[in-house]
Parts: structure tokens; sequence; C-alpha cells
């Protein structure tokens, strides 16, 4: 069973979306989507600097971009992406991307929201000085509790020996001083605030003002939400966690212990890929990845789709 998933916001590069404009459809579709959503997608994604595209009302809508056009060009026909994938999930932002893919978003309007999302929650970082910063090593049982006692949000459980916590400057230096036992390091991430945490709650209520004027679809792939690791079957709740994951902690470890559950035996992640092939290396062994990072990985990953296929599509052959 294959697993499609998108990375988050830190995924992004300078001139990662360069190479990709050279495959037909690509430049049309960011075209399309910078006029949709006011931003030039294509000179951020491969003329601007790292402290451009670190803005985050400004990588989001780039990453999401780059995340649909990399997975459409994972098919000749787009009826095939149901038939061959088993699930879809995404990292944070990923998840706007994740929902696009599963057909629960339009494209266009996908990026609109993200565009709403990244501004809203710039605007919410602004107001306090805030940051994060990943853990690397240590058992979540010893850590966890540490962080909540220097004020910390365990922001992001990823598995694999991996959290980040968010919080204050003040808080991230008292955990700089200060690691919980079993952590080898602490590295401060380039992100502008402590996403998904309290201090991203005036951001969810713009969200959910602008999620109001959508009608989702159900999703056509199982959707694997952030929030529990659980599977969602209606575009109603695909929407509203949507809105809810800018303030609740993401829970990667649950999804990947839900693509066991399901079966998976591969797992492509879209452009810019990399970090979740990284986690799913150690998370789930003998589980085959592709990582997206330019064209040059598409005839690994169709490869890789070949080899794999889903109980649906077992179903529809026999």
């Amino acid at each position: 069973m294959l697993v499609l998933v998108a990375p988050g916001q830190g995924a992004q590069t300078p001139g990662f979306l360069t190479a990709w404009l050279d495959f037909p459809g690509v430049r049309g579709a960011l075209e399309a989507w910078s006029d949709a959503v006011g931003l030039d997608l294509i000179r951020y994604g491969t003329e601007a600097d790292a402290e451009e595209i670190r803005d985050t009302a400004v990588a989001q809508p780039l990453l999401v971009a780059a995340g649909m056009a990399s997975a459409a060009m994972l098919f000749d026909d787009p009826a095939d992406l149901p038939r061959k994938v088993g699930a879809v999930a995404g990292h944070s932002v990923g998840e706007f991307t994740a929902a696009s893919i599963a057909g629960a978003l339009p494209h266009e309007e996908a990026l609109r929201l993200v565009r709403t999302r990244g501004l809203a929650m710039a605007e919410a970082a602004a107001v306090t000085e805030t940051g994060m910063a990943a853990l690397l090593g240590g058992d979540p049982a010893v850590t966890v509790p540490h962080l909540e006692k220097l004020g910390l949000t365990p922001a992001n459980i990823n598995g694999a020996g991996q959290i980040v916590a968010a919080g204050t400057k003040e808080q991230l230096a008292a955990l700089e001083a200060d690691k919980p036992e079993g952590v080898r390091r602490v590295v401060a991430l380039q992100v502008a605030g402590a996403f998904h945490t309290h201090h991203m709650g005036p951001a969810v209520d713009a969200l959910a003002k602008a999620a109001e004027e959508l009608a989702p679809a159900d999703p056509a792939v199982t959707y694997v939400s952030n929030k529990d690791g659980k599977a969602v079957a209606t575009g109603a709740e695909v929407l509203e966690r949507l809105v809810g994951q800018v303030a609740n902690p993401v829970r990667w470890d649950l999804c990947m212990e839900t693509f066991k559950e399901l079966g998976v035996t591969g797992l492509i992640e879209v452009c810019p890929g990399g970090t979740l092939t990284g986690l799913a290396k150690r998370a789930l062994p003998g589980v085959k990845t592709v990582a997206l990072k330019t064209p040059d990985d598409l005839d690994a990953a169709r490869e890789l789709i070949a080899e794999t296929s889903t109980p649906a599509a077992d179903a529809a052959g026999a």
C-alpha cells in the first residue's frame, strides 16, 4: 500500500522550484495559482533568498503549490491517483497539500485558505517573540513533562526520536540551558513563531472565518490527520481539523502508526521532500521511500508506484 505525504514549513530552500518549471503544465499551474493568491510563486520558488521564503505568509502557499505540482507529475492520468494511492497525509501546512491531493479541496481553494493561514499566523507570531526548536534524542515520557515544566509546548511529536518544542524566546533559552535527560541536541528552527500552540489562537479565528465560505468534498483517498493520526472520512471534518491544527500539536508519530496499521509498503514525499522520508526510514523499517527533491526523483517514484498497490486497486483488478 502506497502513502503520499507532504512536508511542512522549513522544507523550502532557495531555488527549489527551478528545475520543475521545465515540465509541461507546471509553469502554467504556478502562474494561475499565483494569480489566485496574489503572490508570485514562481519568483519565490526560483529567485528569492532564504530570508524571503522564511516569511510564513510566503513559505506556506509556496510549499503547498510545490507539493500539488509535483504530485501531479507522478501520474499520467489524474484518475490514477485515487486508484493507486492508499492514503495521504501532510505535516502541519502539508495537510493542506494532502487535502487537495485527496480531492477534499480544489487546488486554488486550498491555496487561498493557506494564504489566509500564513498571513494570520505571521500576524499572531508578531505579537510575542516566539520560536521553535527540535530536540534530538530522548524519551518522550521524559521530554514532554520537562518541556511543560519550562512552559513550552511539545508542538510536533514526530516519532523516530524527534520532538519540536515551541514557546517564547526566553523559554527556549531555558531549554537550551536545561535539556531533558537523554536529549543530545536542541536545534533552533528557521520559523517565525510558536506554531501549533496557544500563541496561534488569533490565526484559528481568521482561518475559521475564511473556511465558512468553502464546501469541501469527501476525500477520495484515505486522509490521515495530524491531530490524532486518525483517518478522516468527510470533507467537513477535514476542513474543521485544518482550521484547528494551527493551534494544536502535530502528532506525526501517530500518523506513522496509522500507516503501519493500514499496511504501508511504500511512501513518497512530494516536493520539497526529504524530512518525512527521513523520519519514515527510522520509524517504518522495511517501507520503501522516495523523496521528490528534484524532477530526477520522478522515475524512482513511478517505479515505487508500480510496485505497490492499494486494497481498492486489488479488488478492482480481481
